[in-house]
């Protein structure tokens, strides 16, 4: 008989909005496929309406929470970690630090758990005062209750052990290559710049805006996100894009054929994200075989080590570096090459899943010999 997983902190399945729920898309099918009997909890309206991508061997369950930029994550984590508790499975999948505080519920029920622990939220600037002394709160009951730790990056893993004491599995996100697409209709008549990135400080947005408008006297600039709140960032983007004929803004994106067209057509995509570990994004963009400007970060270079290249996070310095690229097809081709093969040697969706499925079921044999001691 196959073991049983709740997977637990993302906003259900299927989902589009991000790094753990594109995550949630591959792995839930895959356990199911490995004879896991797989429930995904999640939020009212946030998962494809219409069925697609949908596999029907995993069950959702839709828990109550309060929406709001600051509560939702913990109001959901208590719901669906209160249910989960109640049903009783092999092992929880909890993704997120913040969901620490509700650990104690499982472990109270004998519901082994295995955490990914994100980046160092507590450092983001998006965060107020009050929500990073949440997460760090979080992280010192994550590192005190839960069984496993999984760590996207290197790094992520070294911070864990040094601030924490905890070591974790090291599994990163992976990348999917979709294969040769037609390109997005309005751009493609030339090279063009590309972002794609949530509206957040520490995504270098701002810098890249400013930077945007100057490119954009010779270049066409494509920009994919938005704060999903509305907000200043929103409203540069928006009258960028309004007063030049060159900029396109595609909002949210949740058309993943359009998404991986843009980035495999584009002549430069910019990766300003500055803290987290190893990001969805980058790694998906490397699977398109993108030419890559990245903002310099022990995590952006990590994850491409020669097969990108590198800026600061200055208007001047990225729209500079991004607009030689542009002009020189061959480095264009050069980085293409090496960014696919790095990205299919270490970032294959298959290995990710084979890893998660393994320290789940580390953690329940883990379990197992604690109850038998």
């Amino acid at each position: 008989m196959g073991h049983s997983v709740a997977i637990i902190g993302t906003r259900g399945y299927p989902s589009f909005y991000g790094g753990f729920e594109t995550l949630v898309r591959h792995l839930a099918p895959y356990l199911a496929g490995e004879g896991w009997d797989v429930t995904v909890y999640g939020r009212d309206g946030a998962t494809s309406p219409d069925g697609r991508d949908r596999d029907p061997r995993v069950r959702t369950v839709t828990t109550r929470g309060i929406e709001s930029k600051s509560l939702s994550t913990l109001s959901y984590g208590l719901t669906s970690c209160a249910d989960a508790a109640r049903q009783k499975p092999d092992v929880a999948l909890v993704m997120n630090v913040a969901n620490g505080y509700f650990l104690p519920l499982l472990k109270a029920r004998g519901v082994p758990t295995v955490v990914n622990v994100d980046g160092i939220e507590w450092e983001r600037a998006k965060w107020g005062k009050a929500a990073k002394t949440a997460f760090r709160t979080g992280a010192k009951l994550t590192a005190k209750y839960a069984d496993r730790l999984i760590c996207d990056s290197s790094e992520i893993a070294r911070r864990w052990a040094t601030d924490f004491g905890r070591d974790g599995d090291f599994i990163p996100y992976g990348g999917t290559d979709p294969g040769p697409l037609d390109p997005v209709i309005e751009l493609a008549d030339r090279p063009y710049v590309l972002m794609v990135a949530r509206f957040v400080p520490e995504n270098t947005v701002s810098e890249f805006i400013t930077a945007a408008e100057q490119l954009s006297e010779r270049w066409n600039v494509a920009i994919v996100g938005s704060s999903g709140y509305g907000g200043d960032l929103d409203e540069r983007v928006r009258l960028l894009a309004a007063t030049k004929s060159n900029v396109h803004w595609f909002g949210h994106l949740s058309d993943d054929r359009k998404l991986f067209s843009l980035w495999q057509h584009a002549g430069a995509y910019f990766h300003g994200h500055s803290v987290g570990g190893t990001n969805p994004a980058l790694v998906q963009a490397m699977a398109c075989g993108t030419p890559i400007v990245a903002r310099d970060t022990i995590y952006n270079r990590e994850v491409l080590s020669d097969t990108g290249l590198f800026t600061q996070p200055h208007p001047h310095h990225i729209a500079q570096t991004i607009d030689a690229l542009l002009r020189d097809p061959d480095q264009r081709q050069r980085l293409r090459d090496s960014a696919k093969l790095r990205g299919m040697k270490h970032y294959s969706w298959e290995g990710v899943c084979g890893a998660y499925a393994q320290a789940l079921r580390n953690a329940i044999t883990q379990a197992g010999g604690r109850k038998a001691a």
